[in-house]
C-alpha cells in the first residue's frame, strides 16, 4: 500500500504545483472523453497487436519476442518532458525488483526522438527496454493518440515546449499514457487507458496482476 500511495502523492503534488494549468487540462481531458478517445485501445482478453519499434540504441525490437519469455508490462508514455510521466517511471524504477519477483518485465514506449530515449533509459539505469514510437505510429494504430488541439499547442510553445521538435513531426499528435499487461500468449490481461494524463496505473496493482498469472 505504501508504494501505491507514493505514486498517487507524486501525481497529486505535480498537479498542485501547476494550478494555472489545471483549468486548461480539465477542459482538454473533458474534450477527449467526449470524443471517446482511447476507447478503441486493446482491451482485456484481446490479443495485443504486433508492434516492432527501434529501441533507444536504434535496434528494432518485436513486442511478440519480448512477451514470449514471460508476462510483459507495456507502458506508453508522453516522454521525459512530461513530469507526470517521469514520476510514473520513477515509481516503476522503484518497483522493478517486485516486478521481476512476480515474473514480469517492463517495456516503455514513447515518441521522443534525437536521443531523448536516453533520458528515459537513464531513469532505469539502462535496465528497461525503451522503444521509440516514431511519429506515434504504434500509438495511432492502437487507438492511443489524438490531436492535442491548437490551444494546448500554443500554451506549450509559450513555455518553450515545441512538440514538433520533441517528436520530430508537426502533426500535433500526443499519445495517451497507458499501461498493459500481456501474457506469454500475447493476450492482454490488464489495460489501464485514461485520456486524463494526470492519472496513471499504480505499479503495485499492475504487479499483482502479473503475479496472478503464475497461479
Amino acid at each position: 500500500m505504501e508504494q501505491t500511495i507514493q505514486l498517487f502523492e507524486k501525481l497529486s503534488r505535480c498537479t498542485e504545483d501547476a494550478p494555472e494549468w489545471q483549468e486548461l487540462y480539465d477542459h482538454f481531458t473533458s474534450r477527449l472523453n467526449n470524443l471517446s478517445v482511447g476507447k478503441q485501445a486493446p482491451a482485456v482478453g484481446s490479443r495485443f497487436p504486433s508492434v516492432e519499434l527501434p529501441n533507444h540504441r536504434g535496434q528494432y525490437r518485436d513486442i511478440g519476442d519480448l512477451y514470449k519469455s514471460g508476462p510483459l508490462v507495456i507502458s506508453f508514455n508522453r516522454g521525459s518532458w512530461c513530469p507526470y510521466c517521469v514520476h510514473e517511471l520513477e515509481s516503476w524504477r522503484d518497483n522493478l525488483a517486485a516486478l521481476d519477483g512476480a515474473g514480469g518485465k517492463l517495456v516503455v514506449i514513447a515518441g521522443e526522438i534525437s536521443g531523448r530515449g536516453d533520458a528515459l533509459a537513464d531513469i532505469f539505469n539502462d535496465e528497461v527496454e525503451i522503444l521509440c514510437d516514431v511519429e506515434h505510429g504504434a500509438a495511432l494504430s492502437l487507438g492511443l493518440a489524438f490531436h492535442a488541439g491548437d490551444e494546448l499547442l500554443r500554451r506549450y510553445l509559450e513555455c518553450g515546449l515545441d512538440l514538433s521538435d520533441i517528436y520530430g513531426t508537426q502533426s500535433g499528435i500526443l499519445p495517451i499514457p497507458a499501461t498493459f499487461v500481456v501474457d506469454q500468449g500475447g493476450i492482454v490481461r490488464y489495460a489501464f487507458v485514461d485520456p486524463d494524463f494526470r492519472v496513471r496505473a499504480e505499479p503495485a496493482d499492475v504487479i499483482a496482476v502479473v503475479g496472478s498469472l503464475g497461479d
